[in-house]
């Protein structure tokens, strides 16, 4: 049975994703560039899931990140809108909720 989708659970999921993103960039402000560096060094090209290094494969001609042992899937900032387009409202919610890059 599907759930039908609720403003109320729309509105509250963004104010979370907001508050996160605020929390966030505090932690990103307060590590020191070294520590960002070191970090980014030890977690590049590893996934998230199960710390496995991923392979960049092709996906509808776009370069995507995909790790061949748990099967999880990894897109640079971007791609999603690429690969679904902006015509769909839903797609476009989903985007601007998890979307770290703007504004409220």
């Amino acid at each position: 049975m599907k759930k039908i989708p609720r403003p109320e659970t729309e509105y509250f999921g963004k104010i979370d994703a907001r508050k996160k993103r605020k929390i966030a960039e505090e932690k990103r402000q307060n590590l020191a560039t070294d520590e960002l560096e070191r970090l980014k060094k030890l977690h590049s090209n590893h996934c998230a899931i199960c710390g496995l290094e991923f392979e960049e494969i092709m996906f509808k001609g776009i370069t995507i990140h995909k790790c061949f042992n748990c099967g999880a899937v990894f897109m640079k900032n971007g791609v999603l809108e690429k690969l679904c387009g902006q015509e769909n409202l839903l797609m476009e919610s989903f985007l601007e909720l998890f979307n770290f890059d703007k504004e409220k």
